[in-house]
């Protein structure tokens, strides 16, 4: 397979992964948030929240850069179930609670209002991205051994056990166990932007979550970036071959697909077949570096690789002329340290 290893990782550095200062503005904008409901929610005197937790592809530090900045900022919120109760003294249901937490939330602020969605209160920027705010109650009950702590998230169904950090931390015990913990996050960026490569396949294609998970079973580690990228998605294209059902990594009896004939898994298996395809030149002996960098811009809907060859190219033609340049500056100057050695200077 032609060595386009660095061409990748300069591809994920700078087109795929979020740069610091987008990281910075995803937190500001988090913090701000956080506060907004805190203060909201005393001001309405209902209960103060006992903590947030981030979650989803921020949390698991695999956000990728999106040109409409349509990013998904999750961060759950938790209150005690004691402290969740209506006027009456009645449990809160599970609806009572995302409308407490979107009412502490609507200030007047916002173009478009804070909305209640079914397992999250949703918050729009006018700069195109929404932060997800989950609602969770955390129970205390009385075990064989102790106090038994859990939680619960207010979902369309009620109130439904789960927790924010058990995604993230299984996520992070499957890079663990990767012999490179790095480069399997890198990767799973890259074949998130490859999702979302193409406007057509927004809203058709497996979500970002699912390819998450498809990564931890079939990751394939290397020594070239390219490589790794490659092989893995051939892993998982042929995993898809096999079965379309993804289960969800922490709920039992949970899946992320919607049964054995998903459409979005489907088509994500379609799509990365064909970007197979796209790259069976690079295995050509005489395969380019030009041919090569345009198979790997056709993967990516981008012209990203071939303007890297450009560039090289346009830095190859300086070099030669900077280098003659410097050869005869330092010829007139040897010339003229000789001409005045021999007595011929202005000074002589």
């Amino acid at each position: 397979m032609h060595d386009c290893s660095k061409d990748i990782r300069a591809y994920h550095d700078q087109q795929v992964t979020l740069p610091t200062t987008a990281q910075n503005q995803m937190r500001n904008r988090r913090n701000t948030n956080r506060d907004r409901l805190r203060n909201g929610l005393s001001k309405a005197e209902n209960p103060a929240p006992r903590e947030f937790v981030s979650q989803g592809s921020y949390a698991m530090k695999t956000m990728i850069q999106d040109p409409d900045n349509d990013y998904d900022i999750d961060d759950g919120v938790y209150f005690f179930k004691e402290d969740l109760v209506g006027p009456r003294g009645a449990e809160m249901t599970a609806l009572q609670a995302r409308q407490m937490v979107c009412d502490a939330l609507d200030d007047g602020r916002f173009k478009t209002p804070p909305e209640v969605k079914p397992n999250c209160v949703r918050v729009y920027y006018d700069a195109g991205y929404h932060v997800d705010i989950p609602v969770y109650r955390t129970v205390v009950t009385d075990g064989a051994f102790g106090d038994e702590i859990f939680h619960e998230l207010a979902s369309s169904s009620g109130w439904k056990r789960s927790d924010a950090r058990d995604v993230t931390s299984w996520y992070e015990d499957e890079r663990s166990k990767s012999s490179d913990a790095q480069q399997i996050r890198r990767i799973n960026r890259d074949l998130k932007q490859f999702a979302k490569s193409r406007a057509s396949w927004k809203g058709r294609m497996l979500s970002g979550f699912g390819i998450t998970k498809l990564i931890t079973e079939r990751f394939r580690a290397r020594a070239r970036e390219d490589e790794s990228l490659y092989d893995t998605m051939v892993a998982i294209r042929d995993r898809l071959d096999l079965w379309l059902v993804i289960e969800h990594p922490v709920t039992p009896d949970e899946t992320i697909t919607d049964g054995p004939d998903d459409a979005k898994a489907k088509l994500f298996r379609s799509k990365l077949t064909e970007a197979i395809e796209n790259l069976e030149p690079l295995f050509d002996p005489d395969c380019s570096r030009e041919t090569a960098l345009k198979c790997w811009d056709k993967v990516f809907a981008t012209t990203f690789f071939s303007e890297r060859l450009e560039e090289e190219q346009r830095a190859n033609s300086k070099g030669p002329a900077i280098v003659g340049a410097s050869t005869v500056l330092s010829g007139t100057a040897a010339a003229a340290s000789s001409i005045e050695s021999a007595g011929g200077g202005r000074h002589a």
